[in-house]
């Protein structure tokens, strides 16, 4: 069995010094490929560097999360939007515009919320224009996010890690959007729930390392080798057999992304 881990931050400082063990961790693993995302411009300058120094393997998504809005300038999203620009044509390393989106919790003034908005749009504006898909952070905002998705004409959108609320799924799998979920599909019920939900065909695995998890991944540093596992969650939840949830979300992974079979192979 292949697999592959649709969300994690390299580039993040938990990871210094660490990612050629994390890496080979997950070749180890069997995990073919995988997607850096990131958090402002300097992740997105980590993940394109790590992208050419693994290429084939490590492939990353360039962007503002939103919880690097509210100290944002706009000579600093001028900046990011340029480095997107620059190296957003070449989909063989960045395959998606990530993470973006809207989160309440760091928006409590409505001057934070029109901003996180205003970045969100523009970051939707660089998809469209790169034609590249977009990976959205939709934590307590993903009935918000719904309606902005429409008015962009956008090559796909993954709801990375999506929660709630489960009566918006329908409308999600409907526009043939994609939702990815990790390790708290083997302990979560909600989550459970979730993957219940979204049909095989529209769903992807993730880690968001390095977020630490509970139960059997308690203490450990959250590495793409956790994926196996999540995906024998799914095939519990869907009384599927692991190797056709492996090989299908092998797919998915190539058809949302654009990467090559051959390189999955």
């Amino acid at each position: 069995m292949k697999f592959v881990d649709a969300h994690i931050h390299l580039s993040d400082a938990q990871y210094s010094e660490k990612v050629p063990h994390v890496l080979e961790e997950a070749q180890r693993a069997n995990v073919v490929a995988l997607v850096s995302n990131s958090m402002n411009l300097e992740t997105s300058i980590l993940n394109m560097k790590l992208a050419e120094e693994h290429s084939g393997f490590v492939h990353t998504a360039l962007g503002i999360h939103p919880w690097n809005v509210t100290n944002l300038t706009d000579e600093d999203l001028q900046r990011t939007l340029d480095f997107i620009f620059q190296h957003g044509a070449n989909h063989e390393k960045v395959v998606a515009i990530g993470e973006i989106g809207l989160d309440p919790q760091y928006a409590k003034r409505r001057e934070i919320k029109d901003k996180q908005v205003r970045v969100f749009q523009e970051m939707l504006a660089a998809a469209e224009k790169l034609a590249l898909p977009v990976i959205a952070h939709s934590r307590w905002s993903a009935p918000k996010i719904m309606p902005i998705l429409s008015s962009y004409n956008l090559k796909g959108v993954l709801f990375h890690w999506f929660s709630s609320p489960i009566e918006l799924l329908p409308q999600i799998i409907e526009r043939g959007y994609y939702v990815s979920e990790g390790p708290p599909t083997v302990f979560s019920n909600k989550i459970q729930e979730i993957v219940q939900h979204v049909p095989i065909t529209n769903l992807l695995t993730e880690t968001d390392g390095p977020v630490s998890y509970y139960e059997p991944f308690k203490d450990k540093l959250t590495t793409p080798a956790f994926i196996p596992q999540v995906v024998e969650a799914i095939a519990k939840i869907k009384n599927m057999k692991e190797e056709d949830v492996a090989e299908q979300i092998l797919k998915n992974f190539s058809n949302f992304f654009g990467i090559e079979n051959s390189i999955l192979s």
